[in-house]
Parts: structure tokens; sequence; C-alpha cells
């Protein structure tokens, strides 16, 4: 599983990083970045989680 952020589209809001800093941090830009290329296994629920919660749908999850 791979998980994206579109950064034209984030806020920058942090929903996504409040609910998995593993996976999210926030950048210089205050946008929402990945950390890893490929979502481990036990931070799935997290990703789908974010992209369900992202208020403007900028996390992609495939």
């Amino acid at each position: 599983m791979k998980v994206s952020v579109d950064r034209d589209t984030c806020i920058g809001c942090a929903f996504c990083v409040s609910l998995c800093s593993e996976l999210f941090t926030l950048d210089e830009g205050g946008k929402a970045t990945v950390l890893v290329e490929v979502v481990p296994a036990q931070y799935e629920s997290c990703a789908k989680e974010a992209q369900e919660g992202c208020p403007v749908s900028a996390i992609t999850v495939e």
C-alpha cells in the first residue's frame, strides 16, 4: 500500500499528522508530506483513516 499527498490541495490543517505521525509530517511550508513510500502493514488502517478524514481530500491511499 502506498500513500500520497496532493500538495496543491493540502491546506496544512495537520489532521493527518495528529492522526498518524508515523506516516505524515508538515514541511517548512506548512503542507503535509509523507514520511515513507510504502506504508508498513501496522499503519495501513491509520493511512485509510487519514484519507477519509482529510477535509480537502488531499490524501490518496492505493
